[in-house]
């Protein structure tokens, strides 16, 4: 009788202790709100993990600084630096960082410049696609467009937006993208 008295007075400590857990944070916020305000409590999220295996390129001059174009696109159009990470690792996938123009045979359809856009699925003319910034704009409107896009997977946002026939690659750039984030956001 004795161990059914302890493992029931743990069962009930163990449920007092869990109530408390719980409601211990909202109850200290409704006892104390401020004027009457309710109390907003920011919860920062670690960056999603990159999915699968990754792959990395060395950069030259002409990549690093498209690069640094996407970067100052992302900021001019007020987003945060998950949305450079998700436009620049776009890039990596679609061009390797490269302002492609017209490849002859080699081209996919009339795709053209940093993320493959198409001027007959109107991206914009050839001139505005083959222009970092406004490549880069029109990517990010694109992105804007899809809704929970700051919480998906790299993959499935920059897939929403570029409609393409290899929807998981972009995410083999994610580590890529995140780190040449980190090196030229405040640069």
């Amino acid at each position: 009788m004795n161990t059914i008295f302890r493992k029931s007075m743990l069962s009930v400590a163990g449920l007092a202790f869990a109530g408390g857990v719980f409601a211990g944070p909202i109850a200290a916020h409704a006892a104390n709100p401020v004027d009457g305000k309710p109390v907003a409590v920011a919860v920062q999220s670690a960056a999603p993990k990159p999915q699968g295996d990754q792959s990395h390129i060395t950069l030259n001059d002409e990549q690093t600084a498209n690069v640094k174009a996407i970067i100052a696109a992302t900021k001019k159009a007020g987003l945060p630096e998950r949305a450079a990470v998700i436009s620049i690792a776009t890039s990596l996938q679609e061009s390797k960082l490269e302002n492609l123009g017209h490849l002859g045979d080699a081209n996919d359809h009339d795709s053209l410049g940093l993320f493959q856009q198409r001027p007959t699925s109107g991206w914009g003319t050839p001139e505005q696609i083959t222009d970092p910034a406004y490549s880069t704009t029109a990517f990010l409107k694109g992105l804007r467009q899809v809704d929970g896009w700051q919480d998906m997977a790299l993959t499935d946002a920059a897939q929403t937006v570029q409609v393409s026939a290899y929807p998981d690659a972009y995410a083999q750039w994610e580590q890529q993208a995140t780190d040449l984030v980190g090196q030229y956001w405040n640069s």
